[in-house]
């Protein structure tokens, strides 16, 4: 036990916490005037809670989880809590694992000068959450989960303007989860799991977009998830599992770029599984298991190239398991089990560690005799007729319309040739989107090419703003004819940019070619170009920002070098050909010097092609030692030089090929998000 104790006037800190202390906390221990912190958790302290802590006037951290501590079986059960309203400082209080009892008692509005942090989980509390909670101006954090808090959660909860986690799980609450939770737009953890809470997600959920994890786990909601649900596109884990919820599940899922975690089972969705679930990249748990959802399963779930576990177990679904999820490396949870799939079991990639309990129970599925299904038939001659068949009904019609469109090509070239004064080329993106533009359209629309309206030169030409006559602002390229190379950059960005389509690569809208002038109307970027971001006094870039753009660069150089038909390599990528649109998403530009690989050529090392001796410059401000984060940024950049480096090696060989730059840069982005949450 304690020892009484006599005044200590300059002792501020104790820390007595994990040993085997017992007995009542002394009322003396308010003779240590000047206490600021006093950790007594994880010992065997019993009794009541002391009213004399309220006389520690500097006291900022009082823990007092995991004892034996309780309160008095009246009314005034919880009046240590009027005594704490004395000591203004204190930031943050701890009485998890006790087995205190009673009822939370009003009085707990007078916490609300200073306390930022409260915790009493599994304390046995009992009664309403009372209305006055919401009086807690200045909380952070509340958890008040593992009790046992009936009725509603009230609507003064809306109070609570700066909370930024909430943890009501694991109580009785019933009625219906109030809208007022949806103004509390700071928060980012939001656990309402294991209650008896019932009707409809809110609307508003879509608008806490700092939440990162959200947890409604078994209640009794019902009705579809709202649409508006899927605009939460940074939040990292959820949990709806164990609900009523049904109707379809929205493509808009797929807005959920940086989600790790989702589990919708045990509900009545009944769609089928959208496709652009395989837009999440960095998911690891996708649970969708006793559901009604049918239809066959997405090829596109084989480019969740994170993912580590997958259950689809106990729905409708039918069709194959599709060979995509072969690609999965890192999958090591698989169960597709009471379902109506049918065909060959994939034998490769993840598929060799899976057992027979993963398909169990199915309609048709054929494979190797260790997962228990029968072996799938050799159908021969049955199979030639297929394919036969196959080849008729497809694959002719498709020859014949390719020979078809190459010969309207080779008479469209030859009455092309024939054309003479002013030639219009048309747009090279699709063709719902062509439009015809003349020389006098572009000169009208940058009024005569008034130096006003230039916005910069280069290598080849210069670039100026202009207004087409549909009202669409638009940044317009001229070449200089005059120099050297200035026909060959404008076939090469025409040959380039008009072959390819990507969300990261600029857009040509249209182009104008005649015999003395030549000039490519390119997609406006409202947000200019990277250059000016990094090395201008007026414009800064936080560190998230800048791995986004990270992504988005190497994203459109993996589709230059391995995701068109032929290898494209820039040969002039620096800030200023990366521009930025209004969602600060980075484009690359300025293809004038890109090199097409032929075949045989794409292993061979481009000739430097580039501007001469040219390497942007550092910024050393873009993390200081008395940032909050600095440990995590400092990591993260660390992470990202380290990348650079290995991308930079001498030996082309060596270096990491831009597919894996991507889903390098998309890990960093992961943890570095990851590491800020649990800070």
């Amino acid at each position: 036990e304690l020892p009484y104790i006599s005044l200590v006037p300059n002792l501020e800190e104790i820390f007595l916490w994990g040993n085997h202390l017992s007995g009542n906390i002394p009322d003396s221990i308010s003779n240590i005037t000047k206490l600021k912190i006093l950790e007594l958790q994880r010992n065997s302290f019993s009794g009541l809670i002391p009213n004399a802590l309220g006389n520690l006037q500097f006291l900022e951290r009082l823990t007092l989880r995991s004892n034996h501590l309780t309160t008095k079986t009246s009314s005034n059960g919880w009046s240590f809590l009027d005594s704490l309203t004395k000591c203004r400082y204190l930031i943050h209080l701890d009485l998890s694992l006790n087995p205190l009892g009673g009822v939370l008692p009003p009085s707990i509005s007078n916490l609300s000068i200073s306390l930022p942090q409260f915790e009493a989980t599994a304390c046995k509390i009992r009664g309403n959450i009372p209305m006055e909670i919401g009086s807690l101006n200045n909380a952070l954090a509340l958890d008040l989960s593992v009790n046992e808090l009936s009725g509603s959660i009230p609507t003064t909860i809306g109070r609570l303007k700066n909370i930024q986690l909430l943890d009501f799980s694991g109580n009785k609450l019933q009625g219906s989860i109030p809208h007022q939770l949806c103004g509390l737009k700071g928060l980012y953890k939001l656990s309402l799991a294991t209650n008896e809470l019932d009707g409809p997600l809110p609307v508003g959920l879509g608008d806490l977009i700092p939440l990162r994890k959200l947890n409604f786990s078994s209640n009794k909601l019902h009705s579809s998830i709202p649409l508006s649900f899927w605009r939460l596109k940074d939040i990292l884990e959820v949990d709806l599992s164990s609900n009523y919820f049904s109707g379809s599940l929205s493509l808009d899922s797929g807005n959920l770029k940086v989600i790790i975690h989702l589990d919708l089972s045990r509900n009545f969705l009944s769609s089928d599984i959208p496709s652009t679930f395989g837009s999440l990249h960095y998911l690891q748990v996708l649970l969708l298991s006793h559901n009604r959802l049918q239809g066959p399963i997405p090829e596109s779930l084989g480019d969740m190239m994170s993912l580590a576990k997958l259950d689809l177990s106990n729905n409708n679904l039918s069709g194959v398991i599709p060979k995509s999820l072969e690609r999965l490396l890192y999958l090591n949870s698989f169960d597709v089990s009471f379902n109506r799939l049918e065909g060959e079991i994939p034998k490769g990639g993840c598929f060799v560690n899976f057992t027979a309990k993963s398909f169990m129970k199915n309609y048709a599925l054929c494979g190797l005799p260790r997962l228990q299904v029968q072996p799938c038939k050799k159908n021969g001659h049955r199979h030639s007729n297929k394919t036969l068949l196959h080849v008729t009904k497809y694959v002719l019609p498709i020859f014949g319309s390719i020979i078809i469109v190459v010969a309207f090509i080779i008479v469209y070239k030859k009455r092309q040739n024939k054309s003479t004064g002013l030639t219009i080329v048309e747009d090279l993106v699709p063709v719902r989107q062509w439009r015809r533009i003349s020389y006098y359209q572009l000169w009208e629309g940058t009024d005569g090419f008034n130096e006003r309206n230039l916005l910069g030169s280069g290598s080849f030409g210069s670039v100026y703003k202009g207004m087409l006559s549909y009202g669409t602002e638009v940044p317009i390229k001229v070449f200089n004819l005059e120099i050297e190379g200035a026909f060959k950059s404008f076939d090469v960005e025409c040959e380039v940019m008009g072959k390819i389509l990507h969300r990261n690569l600029v857009k040509i809208i249209t182009c104008c070619s005649t015999i003395d002038f030549k000039a490519l109307v390119l997609e406006f970027m409202p947000n200019g170009s990277l250059e000016k971001w990094l090395y201008s006094d007026d414009h800064a870039l936080d560190i998230l920002q800048r791995i986004n753009i990270m992504v988005d660069v190497a994203s459109a150089l993996e589709y230059l070098h391995s995701g068109f038909l032929i290898p494209i390599i820039h040969c002039d990528l620096k800030p200023s050909n990366v521009l930025l649109d209004e969602d600060m998403v980075g484009h690359v530009g300025d293809f004038g010097v890109s090199k097409l690989l032929g075949e045989g050529d794409s292993i061979k090392q481009t000739m430097t092609l580039a501007t001469v001796g040219y390497m942007a410059p550092g910024d050393s401000s873009i993390v200081q030692e008395e940032d909050e984060y600095f440990v995590i940024k400092a990591n993260c950049i660390s992470s990202i030089m380290e990348l650079a480096l290995n991308c930079s090696a001498e030996l082309p060989e060596n270096r990491m090929d831009m597919k894996n730059v991507v889903s390098k840069l998309k890990n960093i982005k992961r943890n570095f998000l990851s590491n800020i949450d649990e800070n």
